[in-house]
């Protein structure tokens, strides 16, 4: 489960392997509370257990680095269709 680095806060930021065929998107975690967001556009797709002021943190922070988290995934999502081909 490849994490986004250099994503400075609080939270987790990570994608799994077999999530690569749905829309692109990001998973949020923090303790045992986790959400998950699609990136575009940025839509929360579940949460359980953050606040709305809390998603609404993790919303901002999402949107000031979707350049980065989208790189990730299309850099990871690209390699692990490769060798699953």
């Amino acid at each position: 489960m490849p994490t986004v680095k250099n994503i400075s806060s609080q939270y987790r930021f990570f994608f799994y392997s077999f999530d690569c065929n749905e829309p692109r998107h990001i998973h949020v975690q923090k303790g045992t509370m986790a959400c998950k967001f699609w990136l575009v556009p940025i839509v929360l797709n579940k949460n359980f257990g953050f606040s709305p002021k809390e998603l609404n943190i993790i919303r901002e922070i999402i949107s000031n680095n979707k350049t980065k988290i989208l790189e990730a995934w299309d850099a990871h999502c690209n390699q692990y269709y490769r060798s699953a081909n």
